[in-house]
Parts: structure tokens; sequence; C-alpha cells
């Protein structure tokens, strides 16, 4: 990241162009693989940085290709930003009969797509979205690298004590989302065996900005005197734009088998420390609620680390950007991220 890590971000764009500013990392990646990338589940909530880092990337790296991104843009305006920085737009809503019938075939594949929040009464939908589909992308672009999107909810709970869960521990997840999930990894991996195709899944927790993410839960309580949930004790948390550049260094990692990895932050965030940051930050009071669990959702990120390098973003900036920022009364995305959740049910 060539840019200076700012005291405070006052606006939306200059929030978007830190989370899309490529690292030397994500520079080197993009460099290396060959071939044009599509982005599919591009106008999520990392789907349009994420993009435009790719663009960038490829761009420092003197990489001529296509970088296409697919969405059904519910929201026009990620839409024409995206092509006004040279990125290819196609609105799809994948779950469509046809919606793969003349999608253009291309080298590389980021798979974003998944569904999580209103999974309770809909968990038939959430399968089909989460397992149906990959199988789809697979079959489409079997000839094609695939990075794919999975979460850190696979592992289930692990005790506080230790350093949280690694790649090679045996899966546990709790709920439909989860199991889900574990069903979207399966299905890659046996496509990725079927057909040699080189993949990846990315195991994430907990991506964060300004606009969302656990941290601003935390930040949004604090400011407005509500009580902070201690059940799940800890956690871990990690800067988008570190996210999304890690992401992109796992292409050329990709293997069949599928190439795994957790992609988080080294700290474990405990809970009600990080509510006192806020708190101390905002000169507010903080009030808590129920006692935290002797486990909670935590992975360990050290094979990342050891591959990419750590997060350019600390902790302690990510505390004074968020306090800043909800302070000023800067937007949300109103999706919380429910982490306090310990049964599963979204």
């Amino acid at each position: 990241m060539s840019m200076a890590l700012p005291a405070t971000i006052r606006n939306e764009e200059v929030l978007d162009d830190l989370l899309s500013e490529p690292t030397r990392g994500a520079v080197k990646a993009m460099g290396v693989i060959s071939g044009d990338l599509i982005v599919l589940g591009a106008g999520g909530k990392m789907g349009p940085t994420i993009t435009r880092m790719a663009r960038a990337a490829s761009d420092a790296a003197g990489v001529s290709r296509r970088v296409i991104a697919v969405s059904r843009f519910s929201d026009e305006r990620v839409k024409r930003d995206l092509n006004e920085r040279g990125i290819e737009t196609i609105p799809r809503d994948l779950m469509a009969e046809d919606a793969f019938d003349n999608l253009p075939d291309v080298e590389n594949v980021l798979y974003m797509v998944g569904s999580k929040f209103g999974t309770t009464g809909e968990e038939a939908r959430t399968w089909a979205v989460n397992t149906l589909l990959p199988a789809r992308v697979c079959e489409k672009y079997r000839r094609s690298r695939i990075v794919a999107f999975s979460t850190g909810n696979v592992y289930g709970l692990t005790p506080v004590t230790g350093k949280g869960s690694v790649e090679t521990d045996a899966l546990n997840p709790q709920g439909d989302y989860a199991m889900s999930c574990v069903g979207r990894e399966r299905v890659i991996e046996y496509l990725s065996k079927l057909y040699g195709i080189a993949s990846a899944i990315i195991r994430l927790n907990y991506a964060c900005e300004l606009r969302y993410g656990v941290l601003v839960d935390l930040a949004r309580w604090i400011w407005a005197g509500e009580p902070v949930d201690l059940a799940m004790g800890c956690l871990n948390v990690i800067w988008q734009g570190d996210a999304n550049a890690m992401t992109l260094q796992s292409f050329p990692e990709t293997s069949a088998p599928p190439f795994i990895i957790n992609i988080t932050g080294g700290e474990k965030i405990i809970i009600q420390e990080a509510a006192e940051e806020f708190a101390r930050r905002m000169n507010k009071d903080a009030r808590f609620e129920n006692t935290p669990a002797h486990d909670a959702l935590l992975s360990d990120a050290g094979k990342s680390f050891g591959m990419f390098g750590k997060p350019v973003v600390p902790l302690e900036k990510l505390y004074d950007w968020i306090a800043d920022w909800v302070m000023s009364g800067g937007t949300g995305l109103g999706k919380p991220t429910h982490f306090e959740v310990r049964d599963g049910k979204f």
C-alpha cells in the first residue's frame, strides 16, 4: 500500500480508495498470473473494493487484462463507479437458470457469492446458494483458477485459551449457515479433484471497514449508550483492505485439491476491552450484559502471515478510524454482523 494511513477518514470516497489500494503483494500476485479475471458477486460488501484492487494491481504490474464484475447491481452507483475505473460490468442474478449461458470464459475466477443472514426460516435457499451455485461455477470454469470465499464459521467454537483454529483442524459447523458453508467447500473440493481445477478456499473472519463490521457494531452500541453483549467473549478482525490484498495473493497458490487458508487479524480481541477502547475515545460509559463463554469463533492466521505478510492496518488505527467515523455521523450499511450469536442461527 503506497497510500499513507491518514489520521481520520472523512468521506466514503477516501474510504473506498484506501480499501482498494493494492499492497506490493497484491501487485506481485496479479503480475504472476496470466489471463482475464471475473469477480462473481462483485456488488456485495467486499466486492467493489476487491475488484477495484484487482484492476489497480494488474495495472501497476503492467499486465493487460480484462477485469469483469458480475452482480445483480441493485445499487446503480456501484456499477457506474466500476465502469469509470475500467472494469466491465455484467448485471446478472447468478441463481437464474440461464445465468452462466453467456458469461465470458476467463482464466481467473473470484467467487464471492454466499447466503448467511435470513437463513433461519429459509434454510433451503441458503443451502442452494452455498452448495448448488458453487457447483455451477466449477462446471462453467473447470479450466480456470478459482478462488472462493468461505468462512471461519466452518470450524465452530474453539477454547479461548488457545490461538484459534488452523487450516488442518477438523470442521465442526454449528447451524445451517455454517453447515452449508462446509457443503460449499466440499463441493469445490470434489470438483477440483475431479476436473483438476486449480482452486483456493478463503476462510475469512471478520473483515471490517468503517461502515460495517464487528468493531463498528461495538462502536455504534457504545455511542448509542446500548449494552454490549459479552457472550462471545473474543474474536479476530482484519481490515477489509488487507483481506482484499491477501485474497488476491491466493491466486498464484491455487491447486487441486484446493489450497485452504485462514484470513483474519493476528490479535485475539477481547470484546470487553475493545468496547472500553471505544468508550474512552468517545468519552462514553461502556455497559455490558452476559458473561463471556469459555469458547469463541477464533482462527489462527499464522499461515497467511507467513505467506503474505501481516496486515498493513494495525488494530489501534482501526479503533481510531471507526470511533471518529461513528462520532462524526459517518454512514453505515445497516448490516449488523451478529457476531454475538453462538448457536449458529442467523
